[in-house]
């Protein structure tokens, strides 16, 4: 069984949604969950589930060792970020070459980048006048929203949708998809 770590700067949704999923399943297990936002509510989320969390400061992910001391403790395997917004450093991408994922709100390489997160994405593909949007789940390299694209799910966007009736059809897509793609991903 894979040993997974899910790292979560918002509501925890998908992190909850990726915990129930595993323990529906055979093939991993989250094993704790890193945060670095103290009023996100991830936080309510894993207490609630179960599953031990640490909460950090940027100083901490950016010039130490100790997340990635802290996840080969537990012997991580892998790696998800389920919105966490922070640039991922260099230690902890070696430490974990490949083997961190991420999942965007937009079919990338359009909409993504630093600053493109949540309804700013949503926003943008509404101003832009797409006709189809989704999500894109992606390796994690130096760069944002760069890494090796892993699966990629569309919607259609109609001229009636607003950004939230957009961000609606994105959690559709992120709930079907996120935790299946990981499973396949973690065992291929």
């Amino acid at each position: 069984m894979k040993r997974v770590a899910i790292f979560a700067s918002g509501s925890g949704t998908n992190a909850e949604n990726i915990i129930h999923f595993s323990r529906q399943t055979a093939s991993f297990e989250v094993i704790k969950i890193y945060c670095n936002k103290p009023s996100a509510g991830i936080i309510e989320k894993a207490s609630r589930l179960d599953v031990p969390i640490e909460i950090f400061s940027k100083n901490i992910f950016n010039r130490s060792s100790h997340i990635v001391d802290d996840l080969q403790k537990y012997s991580i395997d892998y790696v998800v970020l389920a919105g966490f917004l922070w640039l991922i450093p260099e230690s902890l991408l070696n430490a974990y070459n490949n083997k961190i994922v991420n999942i965007h709100p937009a079919l990338l390489p359009k909409f993504g980048g630093k600053g493109m997160y949540g309804m700013k994405v949503h926003e943008a593909v509404k101003a832009s006048g797409e006709k189809e949007s989704g999500i894109t789940i992606h390796l994690v390299n130096s760069e944002y929203d760069r890494g090796e694209i892993l699966f990629q799910a569309k919607c259609d966007i109609t001229e009636n949708d607003t950004p939230d009736s957009i961000a609606q059809k994105i959690h559709v897509l992120e709930y079907e998809h996120f935790p299946k793609v990981l499973n396949s991903f973690f065992n291929q």
